[in-house]
């Protein structure tokens, strides 16, 4: 049995549907909840390694002193071409270990189901060959990753946020989307909050449960192709 470490980062930040599709193609979640104290394992012995979101910069070891566990696991993980899937943080977590550049508050924020666009490099990705050349996924940041390690594969994009996937190596993946939320997260955000970035929260909602069943199927797809990978 595949077995996959999951880093959580945040009270909120599960690994959500996408888990559950990774769970029905056979491997078993292991969840650190590293946000509440949970000690990360020293050494990787796992079939393969998941970061997930949180409002955190990857080097924020002040306030998030557990990074530095995840930096090292992530960092073992790609020296032994271990699969690594980084969602949100997680993505900027892989690219600065890979030796990318990730900045805080850089661009405009992007809050909610956000169009992307496949670029030619994911024709022969593993996990985004043969997705549609447009879909939609949800969104949550105010950083970004500004600059792609050396050798890296640039997979997706959107208007405001250039990096949106991309693959290091073989078998490490990072995104900066939510491929694991779906609209109902969307109306679990605080709404002042929103409101307070200019944001319509009814907007928001009714845009991603618009979206919601076209990007649901294909980010399953996604998940199911990375479980193949760890499997292998």
């Amino acid at each position: 049995m595949s077995r996959l470490l999951v880093v959580q980062n945040g009270q909120s930040g599960g690994p959500g549907r996408f888990g559950d599709w990774l769970t029905a193609e056979g491997l078993v979640l292991d969840v650190v909840h590293a946000y509440a104290g949970t000690p990360l394992p020293g050494r990787l012995e796992h079939s393969g390694v998941m970061v997930l979101g949180g409002g955190l910069l990857p080097d924020d070891d002040r306030r998030a002193p557990w990074l530095a566990s995840t930096r090292a696991l992530v960092a073992e993980a790609l020296e032994r071409d271990v699969p690594v899937f980084g969602i949100c943080l997680g993505g900027q977590l892989l690219a600065h270990v890979a030796g990318g550049t990730v900045r805080g508050r850089h661009g405009e924020p992007e809050f909610g189901s956000t169009p992307l666009r496949l670029r030619p490099e994911a024709g022969t990705d593993p996990l985004f060959r043969g997705l549609p050349e447009r879909v939609s996924a949800i969104e949550r940041h105010v950083d970004a990753v500004t600059a792609l390690p050396p050798g890296a594969s640039w997979l997706m994009e959107s208007e405001r946020c250039p990096y949106q996937a991309f693959r290091i190596g073989d078998r490490a993946w990072g995104v900066q989307f939510h491929p694991e939320a779906d609209a109902d997260r969307v109306r679990s955000w605080d709404p002042e909050r929103l409101r307070a970035l200019g944001l319509d929260p009814a907007d928001l909602y009714r845009r991603a449960e618009h979206d919601d069943r076209t990007a649901t199927t294909v980010w399953h797809e996604v998940a199911r192709r990375f479980a193949a990978v760890v499997k292998e």
